[in-house]
């Protein structure tokens, strides 16, 4: 992944990645006011490597803090939710393309693995001036260590569906125009300006089957298994609110860059419990299938219906 060509035309975003590389290369200052410290990142990375090195580190970044998080959750068992990690539907394309979110997203979930709330809040801080639209995990973090009841999460989703459905494009509209001083807020209104099959705007029922896994994996483990660990509660209680968002403006052009801002999180969802507590007799065979069907759908969306 770290080693790919340079190339915008198969992986998006990575041309103007590496414009801003080489402005910042050539000695000009940094020209954003926003994602500040990626920026400085990369403006400082410039003056030492060449933008070949530049996206095998940022590769690292993005993957490391998974190992990180694997290793200090499950111990010996870390290969099991490190490979859900590599697995997961978006796991390539924002190794790629959406290269800043992918990157803020690790670092997300890196924070709230540290045991410390000083680390917690430090790590999240970084992870939003790396990419500001993890301000909405953040803020859904925060919501639940007040509220952290899955239950009622769970219910709040499913009302979302019909509120969407029958909305029209009232919620993006309503996002669009409440002051958010963020030009990713645009895809919420603006036409489909690229040939991308996998931006298409529409009511995406594919991408809500895949949202809906977690959501079933996290009634079943809590409300069906009886699972109980607050760390748990937080990872999907947070994913539940950020995907809840996504829903309401699933219409929006682009809507995948705001369905990523749940879906960082599903591996963890599917894995996490299975991986902490015994709740299936052969559990490991049951784990091994459902990675092997995790990786499928991954495959299938990649290889055959997005292509």
């Amino acid at each position: 992944m770290g080693l790919r060509p340079i190339s915008g035309k198969y992986f998006g975003d990575m041309a103007t990645y590496n414009l801003y590389f080489e402005h910042y290369g050539s000695g000009q200052s940094i020209i954003v006011t926003k994602d500040i410290f990626f920026h400085y990142f990369m403006k400082y990375s410039s003056r030492i490597m060449p933008a070949s090195l530049f996206f095998l580190l940022c590769s690292i970044i993005y993957i490391y803090p998974l190992y990180l998080i694997s290793k200090k959750w499950f111990k010996e068992y870390w290969y099991y939710s490190f490979l859900f990690f590599v697995c997961s539907f978006s796991f390539w394309a924002y190794g790629t393309n959406g290269i800043r979110n992918g990157i803020a997203g690790s670092i997300f979930l890196l924070g709230i693995s540290r045991d410390k709330r000083i680390w917690q809040v430090i790590w999240i801080f970084l992870a939003i001036n790396f990419h500001k639209s993890m301000l909405l995990p953040a803020l859904g973090f925060l919501i639940v260590q007040f509220y952290n009841n899955p239950r009622y999460y769970i219910i709040f989703w499913l009302i979302c569906i019909p509120l969407s459905l029958i909305s029209g494009g009232f919620w993006e509209n309503l996002f669009s125009n409440i002051g958010f001083d963020d030009d990713r807020l645009s895809y919420l209104t603006q036409g489909n300006i690229n040939d991308d099959d996998f931006s298409s705007i529409g009511f995406r029922w594919d991408f809500l089957l895949y949202s809906g896994t977690a959501i079933f994996a996290g009634y079943y483990y809590i409300i069906l298994k009886k699972y109980k660990d607050k760390i748990y509660y937080w990872l999907f209680n947070t994913y539940v609110i950020a995907n809840a968002f996504w829903i309401l403006i699933i219409r929006a052009n682009f809507s995948n860059r705001f369905a990523y801002l749940s879906w960082f999180m599903i591996a963890l969802i599917i894995a996490y419990p299975m991986l902490k507590a015994e709740l299936f007799d052969r559990q490991h065979i049951k784990l091994s299938n459902m990675l092997i069907l995790y990786f499928l759908f991954t495959f299938i969306m990649n290889v055959f219906l997005l292509n």
